[in-house]
C-alpha cells in the first residue's frame, strides 16, 4: 500500500483533519511497533509496505524490547504529542490499516509475536469500545 494511501484511510478511520496528522499518529505507532517487534518481523511487515511505511518501523531504535500494551499506548501518547485517549483512538486506526495492508498471515505472525494484552489493540478495530486485558 502506498503511502498516501494508507495516510488517507488512517485519515478516515480516525477522523483526522488532515494527512499531517495521519502521519504524526502512522509515524508514533510504527516506530513503537518496531521496538516492540524483533528484526524478522519487522521484514515480513515492511516487505508488504511501501518503503516510506517500512522505514516508520524504524531501524535507529532497540528491537524486541518487553513493555505491555499499556506502555506501548503511552510511548506512542508521547511520541504523537497527544493525550493518551486520542492517542488511543488513533493508534487502533493506524493498527486497524495495518492490519488490511499487510496479508492475514503476516498480521497472525505479528500477533503471535506479542503478549496476549496487544490482541485487545488489534481486535477493537477503529470503532466501537475495546476489549480490556
Amino acid at each position: 500500500m502506498h503511502l498516501n494511501d494508507f495516510l488517507g484511510q488512517v485519515q478516515h478511520q480516525a477522523r483526522m483533519s488532515s494527512l499531517d496528522e495521519a502521519m504524526r499518529a502512522t509515524r508514533a505507532t510504527l516506530l513503537t511497533l518496531g521496538e516492540r517487534l524483533g528484526g524478522g518481523e519487522i521484514g515480513n511487515i515492511g516487505a508488504q509496505l511501501s518503503p516510506e511505511l517500512a522505514r516508520l518501523l524504524g531501524n535507529e531504535h532497540p528491537r524486541g524490547e518487553r513493555f505491555s500494551s499499556d506502555e506501548f499506548l503511552q510511548r506512542v501518547s508521547e511520541r504523537e504529542a497527544v493525550d493518551l485517549p486520542k492517542s488511543v483512538f488513533h493508534t487502533r486506526a493506524v493498527l486497524a490499516v495495518l492490519s488490511q495492508a499487510v496479508s492475514p498471515g503476516v498480521i497472525t505472525h505479528l500477533r503471535a509475536q506479542l503478549p496476549q494484552d496487544f490482541h485487545r489493540l488489534f481486535d477493537a478495530g477503529s470503532e466501537g469500545g475495546m476489549p480490556s486485558h
